[in-house]
């Protein structure tokens, strides 16, 4: 690699360098320099200090204690390398006396006569450890930085060389390089060869790595090993040590140009070094050292940004002064005090010249090279530094011609670089004295800003929700009315941070908008802001038409208008007509709108958790925070328990605005509210709920009545005595008036000849008393028998209108479930258990009946309603006891029922209408299509959860399973679902509800095919059927030791279902399910190389019938033996076993069930042929099968003892009958093909 030679183009020549080589051995952080003396000291104990620090310390300590003895020298293996220039040539591999003792001399030198008193003293576990290098120092932390780099400064102007050669040993050592650093001093002479000498090579012969480059007035070449980590080096070390190193080296580089500001930094020597030193590293294609290198050049450009202002600052100042001088002087003599200003201005323009000269070396040299580095870290930290110059020199770097990096790098790759992007950018926006040099930037990149928005990293979106804040509020037309209404919309995000950074938006940009325009009012001269703010964000809400997503919206501002949406005083004054009079009066429609406003805020004051699908889990409040949600619950108990009563009145006709207020009392907490008050109010709170429960028929409006009931009464019953009583009266009333509307039902005949009107009036008491009976324990009422009366009534004699039989069958089911509750907690006699018995069967009964009703909306109901009670009633959860009396498990004939009505509501075709639509019919059909959609889905998941907890049979899912494919986008979610859920409970049995399901497509392909085995005869449904295989072949997953039980018993029913009835066709004909076995291989590569191999042995059982041997049949036996040879070898030992079967001989023939095989009886193989019991090769061909597999698969461990207890098993005694170890082997063939997963 080329270095880069505008980088040190500029730099002056230094006649006076020495002219001798340096080497700087950077092994283990030592340092020794073969021509100068050490500036190092050593006086520390090992392990104190982790990783590098832990050796480096250790070692140090080993040789200042080896300086006291002669004889206590150790040798060291040290890592160096070759150098190309001949002056040194070391082996790193070799053991030396001669280094060890040059390093132990060296530090003993150095302990002796000290140079300089810099290094920092730190205290480890009791020890005093003192720093040696730069990079000890560093490490180990920052507590002295400042007096070490004055030290070094020191040490810098006693002897310069030295003294840089330390600093280079410190970037070298910060890079994590382990190697050696030769310097040899810049001939001129040399110019010609020096574009050749900066080049990085690796050397095979010694397996180093050299980078030569120019760090003028020196040539470095840093060796390393080839094996050096770039993914382990100190900046990216994970844990909070190198943390503080990488803020530690940040602050050395800062540190060092404001301390050598004074002194040494305008020498044309010192910065000259470093930035060559930089460049050159940077340039490497060794991560770390470009990494590092990086991360300082541009920390160092930072510190001299600083610095040119700091000059720029002092020369305004000293012109000032200059200016007020010369006002003072007359023009007859010469002012010594102008000469002294005007000598220091140079000074300035010259330190101002040298700093800018500097700047631009280091952004050539580094940056340019460097912000499109592979490597997004490094990209991240160039575009982060850029943004911190511009923001801190704008006069420089606040222009196009720098401004274009950022602009390019927002659509980098990486998130963490566009998110460095945009918050550099919000540095700049937010001041509104740079808006006039972002003209040209924003109007290039606006488009881009607010696409970001949409970023698939969250922090980048939210992040650019804020820039673009930030430059809504502080420039005018920066973004249009378009652009605001799109970015308004994120209010209803789902990611809650975004969302809450769209609500500052929306309520700095609209909403804070209206207060700024409001007037005083005319009439008292008093502010209202809540008035215009209110109306803004009810507009805003009504235009948006999302109308179900308004506790998004108040979740989303909750932060940024607390005061506005608790002031629920205005809102409800508002509503009941009480604000001033000179306000316009609300439409019906921002009624409803601030009633739902008002309900979200109550929730989110009362809950202080975001709305479902925005927060997690809840988290632990607290302490102020829990104080703050007291103290609004108990002002929305005292508040609303007084002014509720009057919004129910008013309200009273409408159901959605109702409904929603009816929703604020779960949120009250009574023992919060004074007891005075409480008594003042709860009876008239009462009396206007059971006036709405007299005035509606609508179950939405009568939930949320019970509800209030149940909230206000307690789920212990302890809430107050008034709304108890106040309960069972309003009961009492209901079950009364329906008790007599029944009698009348039954006097009339019931049925078609009952009247209208007595028939809506059983509808409304029935939906009344089925809504309170859901909230709340009806049981001594005995509501269940009229119910089950008048169900019955239904099944046996004359049909019932759906409106009676809809609320009938939810009121008895929730009696019924109140009665099992109460038999859970033993608080129900014997006979009442047996009576719940009798009422669970029928009932039962009832909704098995109304599961071919006429009406498909009774149908569907009963369905999900006996699928909640069997899930209820089966074991699952019940006590020993209970599940005696009240057990109730599907039979056969109710399973089949259910199976069918699946089938028949959920994966039916529905019929097409063929007729033009307008758009509004289009629309209300495609909310119709997802409403029947989401139904159907209900349906199906309550099928599936009984399939998953045993109610139902687990082969009842196969019929499932088939409609995988076809139904994937509506219903693929939960047959997955079911699919792993029964997985989990019973590997074996789901494996083989899968085979059945393809078992079952494929003999419905077979009879539509007449049974032709020809494979011409495969079409599109074959390939669908196969396409199936490969879906549940993928549900696996990778790991196959896990599935290999399921997989195993998938290939061995498998090949038993292709080649059923075999033996009655006597080499006729083929077996009519031979093409299965092309379904079959899809899951052939979830097998174990092993048991790929017990499969394909059990295969060869099948594949000795002569009439299988023809040409048609070749393709599925040869696709499906292909699926189980892992690789030629086995093949070719498969081949030679096959060759070894006599071609006369029919198949062994085997009924095996559960993994194992049924024995042939003694007649059977008397009244077989001779030729069929192979004497002679059949246990041959055993054992030699085995051995083949056993040498082959040495190295597998699945089956530690298989091969020796195999052919343990299949030696034959003497003594011992032909046909008994035929029948043997045959019977442990079986054992290990389906058995031997379970073996291990």
């Amino acid at each position: 690699m080329i270095a880069e030679p505008n980088s040190v183009a500029n730099l002056p020549n230094h006649k006076n360098a020495g002219q001798h080589p340096t080497e700087i051995n950077t092994c283990n952080g030592t340092s020794s320099l073969a021509s100068s003396p050490t500036v190092c000291v050593s006086k520390i104990c090992s392990g104190q200090s982790p990783n590098l620090t832990d050796q480096i310390l250790g070692e140090r300590k080993q040789e200042t204690a080896g300086g006291e003895e002669e004889n206590g020298i150790h040798e060291e293996v040290v890592s160096e390398s070759t150098v190309q220039n001949g002056s040194c040539l070391r082996n790193g591999n070799v053991k030396t006396f001669r280094g060890k003792r040059k390093i132990r001399e060296q530090c003993e030198n150095r302990r002796r006569h000290p140079s300089d008193g810099r290094r920092p003293n730190q205290l480890q576990n009791g020890e005093v450890v003192e720093a040696v290098t730069l990079f000890e120092v560093v490490i180990m932390g920052k507590s002295a930085m400042q007096s070490v780099v004055d030290d070094w400064i020191e040490a810098y102007k006693n002897d310069r060389d030295v003294a840089l050669l330390d600093l280079i040993n410190f970037f070298i050592q910060c890079s994590g390089c382990r190697g050696m650093v030769t310097a040899e001093m810049f001939q001129s002479s040399q110019n010609c060869d020096v574009m050749q000498k900066m080049t990085e090579t690796f050397d095979e012969a010694t397996g180093l790595q050299y980078k030569k480059f120019m760090a003028y007035p020196w040539i470095l070449t840093v060796t390393w090993p080839v094996d050096m980590d770039d993914k382990d080096y100190p900046l990216v070390k994970a844990g909070p040590y190198w943390k503080k190193f990488r803020t530690n080296f940040c602050d050395f580089t800062s540190v060092l140009v404001q301390q050598c500001q004074f002194s040494i930094l305008y020498d044309n020597y010192l910065m000259d070094t470093i930035i060559s030193l930089l460049s050159g590293l940077a340039e490497s294609m060794v991560r770390a050292f470009r990494h590092t290198s990086t991360l300082a050049a541009m920390k160092l450009l930072t510190a001299l940004v600083n610095l040119i202002v700091s000059i720029d600052v002092s020369k305004h100042n000293l012109e000032r002064l200059y200016e007020v001088e010369k006002s003072r002087t007359t023009g007859k003599r010469t002012n010594t005090r102008l000469d002294q200003l005007e000598k220091k201005k140079k000074e300035y323009e010259q330190k101002h010249l040298d700093i800018e000269n500097m700047m631009n070396a280091i952004f050539k040299g580094t940056f340019l090279q460097r912000y499109r580095d592979i490597i997004p870290e490094i990209r991240a930290i160039c575009i982060e530094e850029i943004a911190c110059w511009m923001t801190t020199y704008p006069d420089r770097f606040l222009t196009d011609s720098y401004l274009k990096y950022i602009g390019w790098m927002l659509y980098d790759k990486q998130p963490d670089v566009r998110l460095k992007c945009l918050q550099g950018l919000q540095g700049i926006f937010g001041q509104k004295a740079l808006g006039c040099k972002m003209d040209l930037f924003t109007c290039r990149f606006k488009d881009r800003l607010v696409s970001m928005t949409l970023d698939r990293d969250h922090e980048v979106a939210v992040q650019a929700m804020k820039l673009l804040m930030l430059m809504s509020q502080n420039y005018e037309d920066a973004l249009s009315s378009e652009d605001c209404e799109t970015l308004y919309q994120f209010v209803y995000a789902t990611h809650r941070p975004l969302a809450v950074a769209a609500g500052e938006f929306l309520y700095n940009s609209l909403i804070v908008q209206e207060i700024e325009i409001e007037a005083f009012s005319k009439s008292n001269a008093k502010w209202e802001p809540n008035s215009s703010q209110l109306r803004a964000l009810i507009d805003f809400f009504l235009e948006s038409e999302l109308h179900s997503h308004v506790t998004y919206l108040v979740d989303s501002l909750w932060d940024w208008a607390p005061s506005l949406l608790k002031d629920w005083e205005y809102m409800t004054a508002l509503l009941l007509g009480n604000a001033d009079s000179h306000e316009q009066a609300l439409t019906d429609a921002h009624e409803r709108v601030l009633i739902e406003i008002i309900l979200a805020t109550v929730r989110e004051a009362a809950e202080f958790h975001p709305p479902v699908g925005r927060g997690g889990t809840r988290r632990i409040l607290s302490s102020r925070e829990k104080k703050i949600q007291v103290e609004d619950c108990t002002r929305i108990t005292e508040h609303f328990i007084v002014v509720l009563p009057q919004l129910l009145a008013k309200y009273s006709v409408d159901t959605e605005k109702v409904t929603n207020l009816l929703h604020i009392p779960q949120y009250f907490d009574l023992e919060l509210c004074s007891a005075e008050l409480l008594d003042k109010h709860l009876d008239t709170f009462l009396s206007e709920i059971k006036a709405v429960v007299s005035k509606h028929s609508y179950t939405d409006v009568l939930n949320a009545c019970a509800r209030v009931y149940a909230t206000l009464c307690g789920e212990d019953g302890s809430g107050h005595k008034k709304v108890s009583l106040a309960r069972d009266e309003l009961v009492d009333e209901l079950v009364h008036s329906l008790n007599q509307c029944l009698d009348t039902f039954w006097d009339e005949g019931g049925g078609l000849r009952a009247e209208k009107e007595g028939i809506h009036h059983i509808c409304l008491m029935l939906r009344r008393i089925t809504a309170f009976h859901h909230a709340h324990d009806l049981t001594r009422w005995n509501l269940y028998e009229p119910l089950a009366k008048l169900l019955g009534f239904e099944v046996e004699q004359n049909p019932l209108p759906v409106q009676i039989l809809w609320p009938a069958l939810q009121c008895a089911y929730s009696a019924l479930l109140w009665q099992l509750s109460s038999a859970l907690e033993n608080t129900s006699s014997k006979e009442s258990i047996l009576a719940l018995r009798t009422h669970l069967k029928q009932y039962c009964h009832i909704c098995t009946c109304y599961l071919s009703h006429r009406s498909r909306k009774l149908r569907e109901k009963a369905f999900m309603i006996l699928c909640d009670l069997l899930m209820i009633i089966s074991h699952q959860g019940l006590s020993d006891g209970l599940i005696e009396c009240v057990e109730y498990l599907p039979s056969s004939s109710l399973q089949s029922k259910l199976l069918f009505f699946v089938e028949d509501h959920v994966f039916a075709e529905e019929p097409r209408e063929f007729r033009v639509l307008t758009g509004e019919e289009v629309k209300k059909m495609e909310e119709q299509k997802l409403d029947a959609l989401q139904q159907k889905r209900c349906l199906l998941a309550a099928y599936c959860k009984l399939i998953v907890h045993n109610v139902v049979e687990m082969t009842a899912a196969a019929e499932i399973y088939k409609h995988y494919m076809r139904t994937y986008n509506d219903f693929g979610d939960i047959i997955k679902e079911t699919l792993s859920r029964t997985r989990q409970n019973d590997k074996i049995q789901s494996a083989k509800t899968l085979i059945l399901c393809l078992q079952q497509l494929f003999q419905k392909h077979a009879r539509s095919q007449d049974n032709s085995n020809s494979i011409n005869s495969i079409d599109s449904s074959f390939n669908n059927i196969k396409e199936l295989a490969r879906r549940f072949a993928l549900t696996f997953g990778w790991d196959q030791v896990k599935s290999r039980e399921s997989v195993a018993m998938i290939h061995k029913d498998g090949i038993e279902f292709a080649f059923q009835g075999i033996g009655a066709l006597e080499g006729k004909s083929l077996p009519p399910n031979l093409n299965f076995l092309l379904i079959l291989s899809e899951f052939s590569n979830k097998l174990l190389k092993p048991d790929k191999r017990l499969v394909y042995s059990y295969l060869l059982r099948y594949t000795s019938e002569p009439a299988l041997c023809k040409e048609e049949f070749v393709y599925s036996l040869e696709w499906y033996r292909t699926s189980l040879l892992a690789s030629d070898e086995d093949e070719s030992s498969i081949i030679s076993s096959i060759s070894e079967w006599p071609s006369d001989r029919t198949p062994c023939k085997k009924n095996l069930s559960e993994g194992s095989c049924t024995k042939t009886s003694h007649t059977e193989m008397a009244n077989t042929p001779s030729h069929a019991h192979c004497p002679s090769d059949l246990p041959f061909l055993a054992q030699n099968s085995r051995k083949r597999l056993k040498s082959h698969d040495s190295c597998h461990q699945e089956y530690p003892s298989g091969p020796e207890r195999l052919k343990r098993k299949y030696s034959i005694p003497d003594g011992v009958k032909v046909e008994n170890t035929v029948e043997v082997l045959a019977e442990e063939a079986d054992i290990d093909v389906v058995g031997a997963d379970q073996e291990t």
